[in-house]
């Protein structure tokens, strides 16, 4: 019996239907919450019912330094000028040998924010940037 690979990623990779934006080394926010409201029952004191309502999806927010790769969102977020589709995006956790550890598939993806470099003569310090995306929740991998 072979033991299962462990999730240690080094690169997180990104592609947004047929725009690959890149490897990025964090990824934050992937996850959901599912909203419970609370309703009290007359004459029921032994419990509180808990009443799931919606999920909710934090926004993901994908960093790493400045590459050639960074051409590539300003050239994806520009092509959006004409107006913003919503899109799939798939986020690929990558070992250092480039096998895929987890995938992740985003339905209708649309850009929050990029944060480009701040640039310092003052300051030797790698110049990064972020990339902040939203969602509608998780594809089903089937």
């Amino acid at each position: 019996m072979t033991a299962p690979e462990e999730a240690v990623a080094v690169c997180f990779s990104v592609q947004v239907d047929k725009d690959d934006l890149g490897s990025f080394n964090s990824c934050e926010g992937l996850g959901c919450e599912f909203v419970i409201e609370q309703r009290e029952e007359g004459g029921n004191n032994g419990m509180v019912w808990q009443l799931p309502t919606r999920i909710k999806y934090p926004n993901v927010k994908l960093t790493r330094p400045v590459t050639r790769d960074s051409q590539k969102i300003t050239s994806w977020i520009a092509g959006m000028a004409a107006g913003i589709k919503r899109r799939t995006a798939v986020i690929e956790a990558k070992t250092l040998e480039g096998t895929t550890i987890a995938s992740w598939s985003l339905a209708e993806v649309v850009p929050v924010r990029w944060t480009g470099p701040q640039l310092s003569a003052e300051q030797s310090k790698v110049a990064t940037e972020t990339l902040e995306l939203a969602h509608h929740g998780f594809l089903d991998a089937r």
